[in-house]
């Protein structure tokens, strides 16, 4: 029955003199581990550069999902992939300071047609169903029919008493969409997808 043996077997199948098989066992597995480790870390440090990015949310805009502080993560390599669609929360630099970031969600397409009429979207002619506003964060305001423009996105913030969003600055232009908000990891207790 094959067995391990503590001692290095020389080319003749003997152990050869003056080897210990722990010292070469013990430098090779920290070698092992070293060598993992910076895997890890340079793989991490691409995924986090290229592909996710932790932020931290400020305002309470998107409450009740999001609150102030909360910490997520975006994916800003999907949108390379594929199409922006209605209810995605997405990240993007906003309009008149594009220093500052600003997350919201997608309410209407390129093309779509949107009217608020005392707190209700209207989309394409039809009511939108939004269960991710409680009734609580409601406004009545009000907004004439448009057509949202070629490359823009209307985007509000699920808080409407309170968010400042395409009601107020208009579509946001697709290149300043950087990102999907994907996974909020803290706190702890609210911790999941974001939907």
């Amino acid at each position: 029955m094959p067995h391990l043996t503590d001692e290095i077997q020389g080319a003749a199948g003997q152990p050869s003199p003056g080897h210990n098989s722990a010292p070469p066992r013990k430098r090779s597995s920290i070698g092992l581990w070293l060598r993992d480790l910076l895997v890890s870390t340079a793989v991490s440090l691409l995924i986090i550069t290229f592909v996710y990015q932790p932020v931290r949310v400020e305002g309470t805009s998107m409450m009740p999902r999001l609150d102030n502080r909360d910490r997520l993560f975006i994916n800003k390599f999907i949108y390379h992939f594929s199409a922006i669609k209605r209810g995605d929360v997405v990240v993007f630099h906003y309009p008149r300071d594009p220093a500052k970031s600003y997350i919201k969600r997608v309410i209407a397409l390129p093309g779509d047609r949107i009217q608020i009429i005392d707190g209700r979207v209207w989309l394409n002619g039809k009511l939108r169903r939004e269960p991710y506003v409680p009734a609580k964060y409601r406004d009545n305001r009000s907004m004439a029919l448009m057509t949202v423009p070629p490359h823009c996105y209307f985007v509000m913030g699920d808080h409407r008493s309170v968010s400042d969003d395409s009601r107020d600055f208009g579509p946001v232009n697709r290149s300043l969409i950087y990102g999907k908000a994907v996974f909020v990891y803290w706190p702890a207790k609210d911790a999941g997808v974001l939907r």
